[in-house]
């Protein structure tokens, strides 16, 4: 699988497609320096200009970018033939990234009724709830993907844990082969149920997606119509009882800028202080699915670079240069493809959806970026390198690394000492909180050494990140061609995460095709 610097435009101005927000007409659009931010700028020939702000700070826009890679895409798309974007989604032959993690919708049902969502049975008017049959089939048709067999998903909805037989899902997700079994939840089920946790745990479940508004009472009241703080703390308690280990959370805080956006550093330090159980923080700016003035837009936009800046603002340890965005990692996927001399999940979207980090926390609380610890850019610059090169050098030789070793063992130390030989050098000498270093923590993961340590470390360790996802003023469609977080929908196709919920809006077409009208809704017979 070969993983390419990105053919995407950098610096700026640029042009790019974007959409009218009225119309949904695909549109020219350029994006420019101005005031300091990244600014989208289009115009309508029916419907007039548009603007927007897409990252705030300049700088950490054109950063970003440098980080840039694309994908192989997949080798079976459903969609072939099709020459423009987004009009014909499927995958289809123009994307660029194959599916990371996918979203199933098991209903648009919910046990909330909450103002600001537009997507539930009550305001859709109709019910949309796949048959067992029907999920089973979209599972297949994830796992059936190539090059990279899906090995991620997301149950969402609505709320997925309305669903009648959602741990018969869980299961058979489970036995198909996904390693990384997901939900999103607003958690009342987690709260109100003390064995409800472990019942997922037990079905297969391996991470709780936690709907968090924040640690503000009035945030839920304004967003869900109801007072739900002490639900989210007590779904987390239950996550943390599980057996034999806490059911792993992630904090999933919608920010928007007046409204929460004081909050992102009492979050982090919450999820800190429940690190047994929580184990990262994946906050969402807010994207305006709606139609909604300039002037509000402008008040309540929330981009990556804000969120950034807010955490190195309000947490005092975290630096908004500790964070980088997803495809900066895709040379780790590169290397492992080549070692393993198989494809392997490689997370080429687009620089600018997301931006994440890891944190140590110390022995005292301290918060310790990873980045103190690792030279993160040199030793991915590095990677990318040695993976070309030993790439070529197979291709030449069609010799496989390894494949004279005789047995796992030696294979085993022959990559420790590999890795020390040619990355040992971006590994900084300061010790983790236990006395151990990160070269150390390779070689045990790859001797099979102290389990305990590498317990400890996973323990101490937390992931922070934030992804943007588009609304029609700011949609590029360079990002939906590079998207990596996509749905899955019972007519077999597979569709790119932010051409879903916005823009020409899947999510409407195929709820209204496989509904029923909510006044003749029954339960199914799911037997």
């Amino acid at each position: 699988m070969v993983i390419q610097e990105s053919r995407l435009k950098k610096g700026l101005p640029k042009k790019t497609q974007s959409l009218c927000p009225e119309c949904k007409e695909v549109i020219d659009a350029k994006i420019v320096e101005k005031d300091g931010s990244a600014v989208m700028l289009k115009k309508c020939p029916e419907h007039g200009p548009f603007e927007s702000v897409v990252w705030s700070d300049v700088d950490m826009y054109l950063e970003a970018e440098k980080w840039a890679y694309d994908g192989v895409g997949v080798e079976n798309p459903a969609i072939e033939g099709a020459t423009t974007c987004p009009d014909n989604c499927g995958l289809c032959n123009l994307h660029l990234s194959h599916t990371c993690l996918a979203n199933l919708d098991l209903t648009n049902r919910c046990n909330l009724n909450c103002p600001i969502c537009f997507a539930n049975a009550n305001k859709a008017g109709y019910v949309y709830q796949p048959t067992f049959k029907e999920v089973v089939s979209m599972l297949k048709t994830l796992r059936e993907e190539r090059p990279v067999p899906t090995t991620a998903v997301q149950f969402s909805g609505g709320e997925p844990t309305v669903y009648p037989r959602f741990f018969d899902v869980i299961k058979k997700a489970s036995k198909m082969g996904f390693k990384q079994i997901q939900i999103a939840t607003n958690g009342i089920k987690l709260a109100k149920d003390e064995d409800y946790a472990q019942k997922c745990v037990d079905a297969g479940l391996h991470t709780v997606y936690l709907q968090f508004d924040g640690l503000k009472e009035e945030n839920y009241i304004q967003a869900r119509g109801t007072e739900l703080l002490d639900v989210k703390k007590k779904a987390i308690e239950n996550c943390r009882k599980t057996k034999p280990n806490p059911l792993a959370t992630v904090l999933v805080p919608t920010i928007v800028k007046g409204i929460n956006d004081d909050q992102v550093g009492d979050i982090l330090k919450f999820a800190i202080e429940n690190r047994d159980v929580v184990r990262g923080v994946n906050f969402q700016p807010v994207a305006f699915t709606g139609r909604i003035d300039k002037e509000e837009r402008e008040k309540q936009r929330y981009t990556l670079s804000d969120l950034a800046i807010g955490l190195e603002e309000q947490s005092g340890s975290i630096s908004r240069e500790d964070f980088y965005p997803v495809p900066f990692v895709t040379p780790i996927s590169q290397l492992i493809s080549v070692i393993k001399d198989e494809p392997q999940m490689a997370f080429t979207s687009h620089p600018h959806c997301g931006l994440a980090s890891y944190l140590v926390v110390g022995d005292d609380g301290e918060i310790i970026p990873i980045t103190d610890f690792v030279d993160v850019e040199g030793l991915m610059n590095e990677m990318a390198k040695r993976a070309d090169e030993w790439d070529s050098f197979l291709k030449k030789t069609a010799i496989k690394i390894g494949s004279k070793l005789k047995n796992e063992e030696k294979k085993k130390k022959s990559l420790v000492e590999n890795f020390n030989k040619y990355f040992g050098d971006y590994l900084k000498e300061r010790e983790l909180p236990g006395g151990l270093t990160l070269g150390e923590i390779m070689k045990q993961l790859m001797d099979r050494g102290d389990k305990k340590s590498v317990s400890e470390f996973s323990w101490r360790t937390i992931f922070i990140g934030g992804m943007h996802f588009q609304d029609d003023y700011n949609y590029d469609i360079e990002r939906v061609k590079r998207c990596v977080i996509h749905y899955v929908v019972p007519d077999g196709r597979i569709i790119p995460f932010c051409a879903y919920n916005g823009g020409p809006y899947y999510r409407d077409e195929i709820e209204e095709k496989f509904s029923v009208p909510l006044d003749e809704w029954s339960e199914r017979d799911e037997a």
